[in-house]
């Protein structure tokens, strides 16, 4: 395997990573230019940064080729077009052979959510002092335990009393929440998602974690809840006030995250028409609201 490298303007990488696909490379990655150096630009918006960009001011492109002459072929193509003349071939590289399942693999290891509940991956062995596990892989749906939302929401879960609870998971991704309400005690679980590829992603988690659950789309969900979770963003979560509110039944509980720590009075003020939502936990910057109806 061969990476040709180059360098562009914001404004071109678009441009170059399509005449790329054009040329056949098998993949297309872009990286900040001026990573781990004082020009470093933060891009995605981290909790208590400047909102996101569209892109760094300059861009270094890796395009992967099964071949030398491949690579050098697309940067010979590249330098001969009219927008090439504010980009810069950086050189091609051979890429050694890599067992890419395994180094994947050991990128993840078991996540703590208490000392006593993990989330632990399949090729992982539980630790000694682990007393309820959630098997899951890596997945394209959200929700691995890594993210301070999800561990946050699966604590709030880990010490509250859902046994024989019916429990609604609006915006279930992997399903992980639903499978988290099920080891601690509820026995009437739907998990909904508009994501197809979630839906289908949270019902294979849930078979392998031995845990019936009821997964589909959202108006799959009907009627009231002793617990409703979503952990979505905070846009979403103010437009679903009404619904959401709707499917907690008296005295019931609702726990929201994927909200920002300056984000709290707006969500406040989105439910209160329904609930009183209070701030219970936080974690790098993000927060989660809970409310009894």
């Amino acid at each position: 395997m061969f990476e040709l490298r180059l360098l562009a303007p914001a404004h071109l990488v678009e441009t170059m990573s399509e005449a790329l696909e054009a040329l056949d490379a098998l993949s297309v990655s872009v990286e900040d230019a001026d990573a781990q150096t004082d020009a470093e630009q933060a891009l995605f918006g981290e909790p208590g940064m400047p909102p996101p960009r569209d892109g760094w001011e300059r861009s270094r492109l890796m395009a992967l080729f099964p071949a030398q002459d491949a690579a050098a072929e697309a940067a010979a193509l590249l330098q001969a077009q009219d927008f090439f003349k504010d980009c810069q071939v950086l050189g091609v590289k051979v890429v050694p052979d890599e067992d890419w399942v395994r180094l994947t693999q050991s990128q993840f290891a078991p996540v703590p959510v208490t000392d006593e509940f993990w989330i632990v991956p399949t090729w992982h062995e539980p630790p000694s002092q682990a007393r309820q596990v959630i098997r899951l892989d890596p997945g394209l749906a959200f929700g691995t335990g890594t993210h301070p939302t999800t561990r946050m929401c699966l604590r709030w879960i880990a010490r509250t009393d859902l046994r024989g609870q019916r429990v609604l998971d609006y915006g279930c991704g992997s399903g992980i929440l639903a499978i988290g309400a099920s080891r601690y005690g509820a026995v009437d679980i739907d998990a909904v998602d508009i994501d197809a590829g979630a839906v289908a992603s949270a019902q294979a988690n849930a078979e392998a974690n031995h845990v019936n659950l009821r997964v589909g789309l959202p108006e799959q969900a009907r009627g009231e809840y002793q617990t409703v979770l979503a952990n979505i963003l905070a846009t979403p979560l103010k437009m679903l006030a009404p619904l959401l509110c709707g499917h907690v039944a008296p005295a019931g509980h609702l726990v929201l995250a994927g909200i920002l720590e300056r984000q709290a009075a707006e969500l406040k003020e989105a439910y209160a028409p329904w609930v009183t939502l209070e701030v219970s936990d936080h974690e790098d910057g993000w927060i989660l609201m809970t409310a009894t109806r």
